[in-house]
């Protein structure tokens, strides 16, 4: 680091931070390396598994499952973009990230994680589609409208990240090199800048409550329509099959939404490091690993792909 002055600051031109962590001596750090190995693996094989399944059977290939095998894709990178770093700084007295990692870390996990908050309500206007619309379901939910959906996530997931990353990491830093999390975020960067931080905290919330917002009413909207329909179906057999595959949906969406509101559309979220590493570890870790189960559990199309799968693989 390399330290200048800015009136009665002393701002330092950083080249690497350390990520604190969790606190704790070495039995803890090694016993929250196991919890956090075992359910990273579970995430990781999960949604591996959620992924091939969705590849090689040909009765999942329909618009449901490809917007399910992208957030599935989702889900394993950005726990990816976080975990492997997360577990070797729990084995590690240094647990530095130099500042251009730092940043490339926050890009791509604030790309990804932005990203699956607008596929979820893609997912619930694809539910709404298919439940109210029937007939017109195979043409508005096309192969190409679906590509260009999801192309639209990532879009709106990197206007997100470019702006985020931009305005926080042009901050100046003082004094201190030292992050209080487990991996670099808004929040804990914008506690060790010495700059007024207010216009850093109003695009922090300000874009990520639009984000949460205006996709929560787009879910909420869909499954109003999707629900007075399942209401008004007369084949007891059919509201229950519906209710199950939007019901794993809505599990999701309020899991991954309700922890995201937690952290990023409050702005209390900033003054409280301690309560956001654990909020941050259900939306990063655990909802990456609920997410399929969630859908396996529930969805009895998914489930027979799986006994098929299995008894090619018995038959092999």
């Amino acid at each position: 680091m390399s330290p200048h002055r800015n009136g009665n600051l002393s701002v330092m031109t950083l080249q690497e931070l350390v990520l604190e962590g969790f606190e704790g001596g070495p039995q803890t750090q090694a016993l929250l390396f196991t919890l956090f190995l075992a359910l990273y693996m579970v995430a990781v094989l999960g949604n591996l598994t959620m992924i091939v399944l969705i590849t090689l059977d040909a009765h999942l290939h329909s618009p449901m499952y490809f917007f399910l095998k992208s957030l599935s894709f989702l889900d394993l990178c950005y726990s990816s973009v976080i975990y492997p770093k997360a577990l070797a700084n729990f084995l590690s007295s240094s647990k530095v990230i130099t500042f251009a990692g730092c940043a490339t870390q926050f890009f791509f996990f604030s790309l990804l994680a932005t990203s699956e908050t607008l596929l979820l309500a893609v997912m619930a206007y694809d539910r709404f589609v298919a439940v109210c619309s029937p007939l017109r379901y195979p043409i508005s939910m096309r192969p190409s409208v679906c590509a260009h959906l999801v192309l639209g996530s990532y879009c709106g997931g990197c206007l997100n990240s470019v702006l985020q990353t931009s305005f926080t990491f042009s901050l100046p830093f003082c004094s201190s090199n030292h992050i209080d999390h487990f991996f670099c975020d808004v929040p804990p960067m914008i506690e060790i800048a010495c700059a007024d931080t207010t216009l850093n905290e109003l695009v922090l919330f300000g874009i990520c409550g639009l984000i949460i917002v205006g996709t929560t009413l787009v879910v909420l909207i869909s499954y109003g329509y999707i629900t007075w329909t399942i209401l008004r179906m007369r084949s007891g057999g059919g509201r229950h099959k519906l209710f199950s595959t939007c019901g794993s949906h809505m599990t999701a969406v309020s899991l991954f939404y309700g922890t995201l509101f937690v952290m990023y559309a409050q702005p209390g979220a900033v003054e409280s490091m301690e309560q956001g590493k654990v909020v941050s570890v259900f939306y990063t870790l655990v909802i990456p690993m609920l997410n399929p189960l969630i859908y396996s559990l529930r969805n009895k199309d998914v489930q027979d792909a799986l006994w098929r799968l299995g008894q090619r693989h018995t038959a092999t």
